[in-house]
């Protein structure tokens, strides 16, 4: 049946402004590393959106916090001071009584 699989194939549309501004992109400078994010960010969601799944998803979701973070203009400094800040305000939870009591009822239930 190997002979009846179709070819997977990438078209990319040179006339269109993503791929324009790319390419002026990767002219000025060919190791932008956020020209390089958005590249691949652009093959995977053309992966996910054929149906097709990643082989690295957590790398997919880590290029969409960085291009996220820079649309925000958030930067590294910005992120250590949130982390910090979190870290201090943590609080503990209290444990509330009964609380036990009701998850064994729950498993009885089942």
């Amino acid at each position: 049946m190997g002979y009846m699989a179709s070819k997977k194939s990438l078209e990319i549309n040179p006339d269109h402004s993503i791929m324009k501004t790319l390419c002026e992109r990767v002219d000025k400078d060919q190791d932008d590393k956020t020209v390089k994010d958005l590249v691949v960010l652009l093959f995977e969601t053309a992966l996910l959106t054929s149906g097709f799944s990643l082989e690295e998803p957590q790398s997919h979701a880590n290029r969409i916090f960085r291009m996220i973070k820079l649309g925000l203009d958030i930067t590294e400094d910005d992120e250590e001071e949130d982390q910090t800040a979190a870290g201090s305000s943590e609080v503990k939870a209290e444990k509330i009584e009964g609380a036990e009591e009701d998850a064994s009822r729950m498993e009885e239930v089942d």
